[in-house]
């Protein structure tokens, strides 16, 4: 027998690759920090042995949950400035609140308090966008969990940087202290076009090739956005975009919830990545992107719940349940976006838009140990039909049971191995 790190045996391991797989009494097994082997309990049981050795006789095991699109320390604003329009609250409420309260202890005290939340429902890589991204990069490297944390840029000065050569001198500096870190990367993270000129775009666009890295930013989120590049620059904006040359596969492009036709073409033919963030569009009425019909032309889509400040939570269970929902009610199409479909939205997805599909999003030899599992002993989830299917409808963060990164256990039974609840709250 081999000895090995840790052997997982499992009712259920739905690996995402191949699309719809669903193994049944099967065991996972890790070592190193990778998955090595996925086969029988019974053939596991003869083959390895492991003094961490979970027996989960009543769960479903599945990849980590990418959440691609996130601003971690805003979650010390939920709730601040709810039932509003996205202008309305940014302009007013959101832009106001960070001037007077954002500092390098805020953004560490919000990310702690994020990925709290996130690791407690299955989440164990997020994409983020905020100020002070080395305090992010900080906190991640503490906890445990996966992040890829945006190299900021917007016009105006903050408490982070004071002009674009200071915004991407220290988006630089960043990348280069956690080059070599196996969870930590960076992206350029240009807030949305309303908010960055055209050199500033283009500046973006030079250190994101210089770097290889992908460029992460809000786009058509609101007709007002449009009718305002169109005011401003005579065009829409993803043909300015195009323009300057930002479409591309490795563009990450939030909310996408007002597309035309030709719009649709173009980033079909142009291979960018879309992020879907049902809930936020939903609270914020800012529109629904047409994902179904993207999804089926071929379009890599992945899912993001946006910020606390704007969903209000950072639950990627119910996203998923929220994106096929939606999809559905939109197209009047009860086949649109299926269970199989949403669930790789959340995982091999987004580890692809974040390039990290090498890594992450699905369970396959030779890929690190980032995993969830999800028990559905529970009155709401019981009986199973179909365990994909009842893992997207039925199934809700609080159960989820365990999560580990790297093959690290970051969550055991329900309780944070690595961080502190009490003191977080």
């Amino acid at each position: 027998m081999q000895k090995i790190d840790t052997i997982i045996h499992s009712a259920y391991i739905i690996p995402v690759v191949p699309k719809g797989q669903v193994l049944e009494q099967h065991s996972l097994v890790i070592d190193k920090g990778k998955i090595i082997d996925i086969l029988a309990t019974e053939q596991a049981r003869l083959a390895y042995q492991s003094d961490d050795t979970h027996q989960l006789s009543s769960h479903i095991l599945i990849p980590g949950l990418v959440n691609s699109h996130t601003h971690s320390p805003m979650n010390l604003m939920r709730g601040l400035a709810d039932d509003l329009p996205l202008m309305t609250w940014l302009q007013d409420h959101i832009w106001p609140a960070e001037a007077k309260y954002v500092n390098p202890e805020f953004v560490a005290h919000g990310t702690e308090l994020a990925i709290a939340e996130m690791i407690k429902s299955g989440t164990t890589t997020f994409n983020d966008m905020y100020f002070f991204p080395d305090i992010t990069a900080d906190v991640v490297d503490k906890t445990g969990v996966r992040a890829v944390v945006g190299q900021i840029m917007i016009d105006f000065p903050s408490a982070w940087a004071g002009s674009a050569q200071e915004y991407l001198s220290k988006g630089l500096a960043l990348h280069q202290k956690i080059e070599s870190h196996s969870r930590i990367s960076t992206a350029m993270a240009p807030h949305a076009p309303y908010t960055v000129s055209d050199e500033n775009l283009k500046a973006c666009l030079k250190q994101a090739e210089q770097l290889d890295i992908p460029i992460h930013i809000h786009i058509h989120e609101t007709d007002d956005e449009i009718q305002q590049s169109l005011k401003n620059f005579n065009c829409r904006p993803l043909t300015r975009l195009n323009n300057l040359g930002l479409l591309n596969n490795k563009l990450i492009a939030v909310h996408m919830t007002h597309l035309n036709d030709d719009e649709q073409q173009l980033i079909l033919d142009k291979k960018v990545n879309l992020v879907h963030c049902p809930e936020s569009n939903m609270k914020l009425a800012s529109g629904i992107s047409p994902v179904n019909d993207l999804n089926k032309r071929g379009l890599n889509i992945a899912l993001g719940t946006d910020s606390s400040a704007s969903n209000n939570d950072l639950d990627m269970m119910g996203e998923m349940k929220s994106a096929t929902l939606l999809a559905k009610i939109s197209t009047m199409d009860a086949t649109a976006l299926d269970a199989e479909t949403v669930l790789e939205m959340a995982t091999i997805n987004g580890a692809k838009a974040l390039q990290l599909d090498h890594k992450i999003g699905s369970l396959e030899i030779g890929k690190d140990a980032d995993l969830c599992a999800i028990n559905f002993d529970a009155i709401n989830s019981m009986p199973i039909y179909h365990p994909i299917s009842q893992l997207v409808y039925a199934c809700q963060k609080h159960q989820v049971s365990d999560v580990w990164v790297e093959g690290r256990q970051l969550l055991k039974q329900g309780q944070l191995t690595q961080m502190d609840t009490k003191q977080i709250l």
